[in-house]
């Protein structure tokens, strides 16, 4: 392995792949899939992997697939892409605009894969080659907008016998050759709390005939967010936001029903996985000084992605070698939710942002709106810091046998 121009065979690889990519990325942009319904998607990937020498594997539910890359012995490294779409309308006036009503590609999902199907093509070349120290597991995740798509791979069994895990995601702040990396929680977690109030209603006349749901309703709002912020470490960052109140009809009537809904966020993974226990505490504590009647419902949704250092560092490596010097650039902590979550809980990893935004640009807008897209250059550049993460990984997980000298790989060279 020594003396191998590993930059100079993706070069070759991107100078006839590259457009290729594009295409495909411009395909899937064109023909938008949501959550678990992303049929085409998987068989555009299948079938293009399957040209390639390759076997993939799709999950039970028929949308999102698993592939393997190499054989025998050596350590296992996963890489991830999300293949779903979102419910917005595409607002872009290009050549590749969705051509499905109210559906689009606006958090670049269809990039992740397009990255992915490209360095697994070249992976694949590798392992032909015999030049691959071990195995690599492609993941072509469904649903990560709903979310739920994680937990089908793991139960599908995606991650048996990996020993480490990587994925991206497209980052409008970041410019293109650059990647955001970040030791620790680099997103949140995000669950739904839903609540429902009921008591007997009456005449605003006679409040006290009642149990003023209104007023006990507000009380919850206020003081149950207040009771959090003072039962968990501030550093956790965990925050209950309600986005949906409702009780009443009439302005002169105590209603006998109402609910409110939010979301809570939290950058800790030990406050998460104590959070559903102490609202109900809490909920129950406020609840019962007014008299009403409480039902909660605690819907998990994911937890936060905690990046293991020494696979930051993997990614680090990754990026400065694959992408230049100064490639790995910091990035701050986001409260969005992300499903890869799902897989730290499992195995060791991390998770990158890849910048999109053309350089000079001085604002490229922002995931999740209509007029979300790319600097298409940034899909060369993810097959690169893939690549090189992937073997990076491989090559420090690998372990020398006595009759095995351990062999130093410069990515550089």
């Amino acid at each position: 392995m020594r003396g191998r121009n590993l930059r100079g065979e993706l070069d070759a690889f991107l100078a006839e792949r590259e457009a290729e990519l594009i295409g495909f990325r411009r395909d899937l942009h064109m023909n938008p899939e949501l959550a678990f319904a992303e049929y085409r998607t998987t068989q555009r990937v299948a079938e293009r992997l399957g040209a390639a020498g390759l076997v993939p594997t799709v999950l039970p539910r028929g949308t999102g697939l698993i592939c393997e890359i190499g054989s025998g012995e050596g350590p296992t490294v996963a890489l991830r892409a999300d293949i779903d779409a979102l419910p917005v309308p595409d607002e872009k006036d290009v050549p590749y605009s969705s051509t499905v009503p109210g559906v689009c590609h606006a958090c670049g999902h269809d990039v992740h894969t397009a990255i992915l199907l490209g360095a697994g093509l070249f992976l694949a070349q590798q392992a032909r080659a015999g030049l691959l120290p071990g195995k690599v597991r492609l993941l072509f995740q469904p649903a990560e907008e709903l979310p739920g798509g994680a937990l089908e791979v793991l139960a599908a069994g995606g991650l048996s016998g990996v020993d480490r895990i990587f994925g991206l995601h497209c980052d409008p702040k970041v410019d293109v050759g650059k990647v955001g990396l970040k030791a620790g929680p680099i997103t949140s977690a995000c669950d739904r709390v839903n609540i429902r109030v009921s008591g007997p209603g009456g005449h605003t006349a006679r409040p006290h005939l009642t149990v003023d749901l209104v007023f006990a309703l507000a009380k919850i709002l206020t003081e149950l967010p207040a009771a959090l912020s003072r039962r968990v470490d501030p550093r956790s960052s965990l925050s209950l936001v309600w986005g949906r109140v409702e009780a009443g009809s009439v302005a002169n009537a105590i209603p006998d029903d109402g609910l409110a809904e939010g979301t809570l966020r939290c950058l800790d993974e030990e406050a998460w996985h104590a959070a559903p226990d102490m609202i109900k505490s809490l909920l129950e504590s406020v609840a019962g000084a007014y008299g009403v009647e409480v039902d909660l419902d605690y819907v998990r949704g994911v937890p936060p992605v905690v990046n293991e250092e020494d696979s930051v560092q993997m990614l680090s490596e990754a990026a400065e070698s694959m992408l230049g010097e100064g490639a790995a650039v910091p990035t701050q902590q986001s409260l969005g939710g992300e499903d890869f979550g799902w897989y730290l809980e499992s195995v060791p990893g991390a998770f990158a942002r890849l910048g999109t935004r053309t350089p000079g640009t001085a604002h490229a807008g922002d995931i999740h709106q209509g007029t979300f897209d790319v600097d298409e250059s940034c899909i060369g550049a993810g097959v690169r810091f893939l690549v090189g993460t992937a073997l990076t990984a491989l090559w420090e997980e690998r372990q020398p046998t006595v009759e095995e000298p351990l062999v130093v790989v410069n990515l550089d060279t």
